[in-house]
């Protein structure tokens, strides 16, 4: 199956410090794709460079058949493509539901009820956000990405900083937006909780990156047990999660 979305020998540098050499990844439909690598690495870089919101230094963007040298988030997304950053999506001025109200103003066909049901956010409708804990919140934003359901999700280390039970919510959601045959793919450093989540796996590191395959083939690529996994990773199971350090 061709992918919806394929980003191509992406190159990028801030001054002197070259982030990127030649990176690549894709989305399928109704797949979940999972990028990893350490911090700083350059992973937030190359999903910024893919909505648009980081220019290249070169490489290409094909989004649903169409190549883009500079593509450009307002019309990626009008064409169903959603980009959910690692924080600050929801306006602290307005409450939940109207969030919602919005979405499904701008989108009639959307599901808002079985977004706030899947994602059990029902006590919280009235509630703004600065007002709820931050796997609360990360809950909501998925819930106005499910909502307006996009053929193609990007999400940004969806998974920071959250309780095990947001965890599993959320994981539900991003199941549910692939079956339904949406292209997604997500980023992050909770490594057991993404590869239990993926199909399949990008890993990033030296400017580049490797689609080393499905989570099982991932677990046995030599160079990504030795260089992000660790040897003890399968066997230690209470072991911190690889690839810490300065955010990037």
């Amino acid at each position: 199956m061709n992918p919806l979305l394929a980003v191509e020998s992406i190159g990028k540098s801030f001054g002197t410090r070259i982030v990127l050499r030649t990176a690549s990844m894709w989305a399928h439909p109704s797949r979940i794709t999972v990028l990893l690598g350490r911090n700083g690495c350059g992973k937030t870089t190359l999903v910024k460079i893919t909505v648009g919101l980081l220019r290249a230094d070169y490489g290409v963007v094909i989004y649903r058949g169409l190549r883009s040298l500079k593509p450009r988030l307002h019309r990626l997304a009008r064409t169903g493509l959603y980009y959910l950053p690692e924080r600050n999506l929801l306006s602290s001025a307005f409450t939940l539901r109207e969030h919602l109200r919005a979405v499904n103003r701008l989108v009639p066909e959307s599901d808002v009820e079985g977004a706030v049901e899947l994602l059990r956010l029902g006590e919280f409708i009235d509630r703004k956000p600065r007002s709820l804990s931050g796997g609360e919140l990360r809950r909501a934003e998925i819930a106005i990405a499910l909502a307006r359901r996009p053929i193609c999700l990007l999400a940004d280390e969806p998974y920071m900083g959250i309780m095990p039970t947001d965890t599993e919510l959320i994981t539900r959601a991003f199941r549910e937006l692939a079956g339904e045959g949406c292209a997604v793919l997500v980023t992050g450093h909770e490594v057991r909780t993404l590869l239990e989540l993926a199909d399949d796996v990008i890993w990033q590191t030296g400017g580049t990156t490797h689609h080393i395959g499905t989570p099982d083939q991932a677990q046995l690529h030599h160079e990504f047990r030795r260089d992000y996994l660790g040897p003890g990773f399968a066997a230690n199971r209470g072991s911190p999660e690889p690839g810490g350090g300065s955010r990037e």
